[in-house]
């Protein structure tokens, strides 16, 4: 029977252990297990990074008795110029071998030098061969935002050389790509104008066990009655995630006299000046910065616990954080944009306010924890509005859209 072998990018960093073997992050692993469930054969191309792993990486026999249809092609991590452009000419020769062996093409993008998702794409092209393109923001928007956010002078440097070249790159293979895959209404808004055909996806990793319980829904909204709103954001403290716009926001909350806990749950090159901040501000016994939690369960421990996910987003991207906190109960407060507008278009589970305005989302929040009805109400909502996300289905819905838009595979004449 002909089997379909489906080639992808993953921009996932590979690792080798002691003993040579490949590790993967836990959440990868399960995504290419769900790839595994709609193709016959995966070739999986991934960068391959030198140093100790992570703690979140796992092997790869994780992924569990699909791994022996999966063949693995590891990269190099050349995100210098000099770097990559050593190893090019190798690895097209490469790239372009496993194109011939596949039958369907879907390559990540996002960068510019190192890129080897966008040189699968120029390959695949030059080889007359449909491919999907997939990204989850708009990278090189982040990287223009650095070049005045960045906290070292080389690489806002680096960033005001090099985002224009990335747009360019961007546009020029997603507009010779079969179809755009693209996570979230932003990215997807962001890119679809340059694209044959796009198509909005999602990409996440939460099955049905990572959704809060009814009961322990309903004793949340319960205890929304009285204490503290207890707030939260999980993420990198960096400038395109807004944490000094969060510390003002917290600023306004102790000026307007409101009883309230916040947690920021990550590192990031802001964190040692989110610290400071919030000493400076008098918020040390308010505001908990314990750093990078590499549990899964105990992200989603704090998610279901929080009341609130207090996020001001700068960069138009697609943050899975927004959905993990909808599936705990926990409604969004953040900056407005398609993203988070489109999440919560169903049910309303989460209160958005104008970007780069610390004072309104301060005032939004403040207005929810003086109506605690209204918060239990929103609590249900953000519950609501999760329900859709599962991995299963997400991850089918990519497949579905890959087989729809890519030609079949030609096949020799039985006989």
């Amino acid at each position: 029977m002909p089997q379909d072998t489906l080639m992808i990018y993953a921009p996932v960093p590979l690792f080798r252990d002691a003993h040579g073997d490949l590790l993967l992050e836990d959440q990868a692993c399960n995504g290419l297990r769900l790839w595994a469930q709609h193709f016959d054969r995966l070739i999986v191309m991934m960068p391959l990074e030198t140093g100790p792993p992570p703690p979140q990486w796992k092997p790869l026999r994780t992924i569990g008795p699909a791994l022996e249809r999966m063949e693995l092609l590891p990269v190099p991590t050349a995100w210098r110029p000099d770097r990559f452009l050593r190893h090019l000419p190798e690895q097209r020769r490469r790239i372009r071998s496993a194109i011939g062996r596949a039958d369907y093409l879907s390559f990540a993008i996002g960068g510019l030098f190192g890129d080897w998702g966008a040189v699968a794409c120029l390959e695949a092209h030059r080889m007359g061969r449909p491919y999907a393109v997939w990204t989850d923001r708009v990278e090189s928007q982040v990287v223009r935002t650095s070049a005045a956010t960045a906290p070292h002078w080389r690489a806002r440097l680096r960033a005001r050389l090099t985002w224009r070249a990335m747009a360019r790159l961007e546009r020029h293979v997603i507009a010779r790509a079969a179809v755009g895959l693209f996570h979230g209404r932003e990215t997807w808004q962001h890119y679809a104008p340059f694209a044959r055909h796009a198509e909005m996806v999602h990409d996440i990793h939460l099955r049905r066990e990572d959704h809060i319980r009814p009961d322990a829904l309903q004793a949340k909204q319960a205890s929304a009655a009285e204490g503290p709103l207890r707030l939260i954001y999980v993420g990198r403290a960096d400038p395109m995630k807004g944490p000094d716009d969060w510390l003002d926001v917290l600023r306004h909350l102790k000026a307007r006299g409101i009883d309230f806990t916040a947690t920021w749950l990550g590192e990031g090159s802001r964190i040692e000046a989110l610290r400071k901040g919030v000493i400076q501000a008098g918020l040390g016994s308010k505001v908990a910065l314990p750093g990078f939690a590499a549990s899964r369960a105990d992200v989603f421990a704090a998610l279901r616990d929080a009341q609130g996910l207090l996020f001001c987003h700068k960069t138009p991207e697609s943050p899975r954080v927004l959905i993990e906190a909808l599936v705990s109960g926990t409604p969004i407060l953040g900056y407005d944009g398609a993203f988070a507008r489109d999440l919560i278009a169903g049910h309303s589970g989460g209160l958005l306010t104008p970007l780069n305005d610390p004072a309104a989302l301060a005032d939004a929040v403040a207005a929810l924890a003086a109506d605690r009805g209204r918060l239990a109400r929103l609590i249900g909502a953000a519950a609501q509005d999760g329900a859709p996300f599962e991995d299963e289905q997400v991850f089918r819905h990519r497949c579905e859209m890959i087989r729809h838009y890519l030609p079949a595979p030609a096949r020799e004449p039985a006989g």
